[in-house]
């Protein structure tokens, strides 16, 4: 669903980098040539070859390290653009620390579920919502809170 109200070019500009799993990559891929101008792009997937997919960056193998070595590198905040099973895998790994999520009023019989199962549940603190009254969407954001840890404030670490 679209809103008016949502405003893009305002999302996109917090990013610089997008991660997402190949599938997502594969359909996003079908847009054509200029679709990530600006961004980085990386697919995790142990079955694309990096030599077919210059464009991209391929992470085929430790995905930890290389998630944490985007993170620290400076910059605005990576986007994990879709992916349930990359979801899982990187929650898994304590490496998400933002969760939005948008509720759209329409009621499914099935589809892609959010997050596949995970093997720890995953503790989030609301930290923002926004309600847009001319569609009835609402966006919901959550810090994940980390078992044992408190968190400081982000200052200029990349979030994904």
């Amino acid at each position: 669903m679209m809103d008016p109200d949502v405003d893009f070019a305002e999302m996109w500009n917090r990013y610089d980098t997008l991660l997402m799993g190949r599938r997502t990559y594969e359909v996003a891929a079908t847009g054509g040539p200029g679709g990530f101008d600006g961004m980085s792009v990386v697919v995790a997937s142990r079955t694309l070859k990096p030599a077919e997919h210059p464009r991209v960056t391929i992470v085929g193998e430790d995905l930890e390290t290389a998630v944490q070595a985007l993170k620290a590198r400076p910059g605005k905040d990576i986007w994990l653009f879709g992916g349930a099973d990359l979801f899982r895998s990187l929650l898994d790994l304590q490496l998400v620390d933002t969760v939005e999520v948008g509720v759209m009023p329409v009621l499914l019989g099935k589809g892609i579920p959010l997050v596949q199962p995970l093997s720890v549940n995953a503790t989030l603190k609301l930290t923002g919502h926004r309600v847009y009254p001319k569609s009835g969407i609402v966006g919901l954001e959550y810090d994940v809170v980390r078992k044992g840890s408190r968190r400081k404030a982000q200052g200029s670490r990349r979030r994904a």
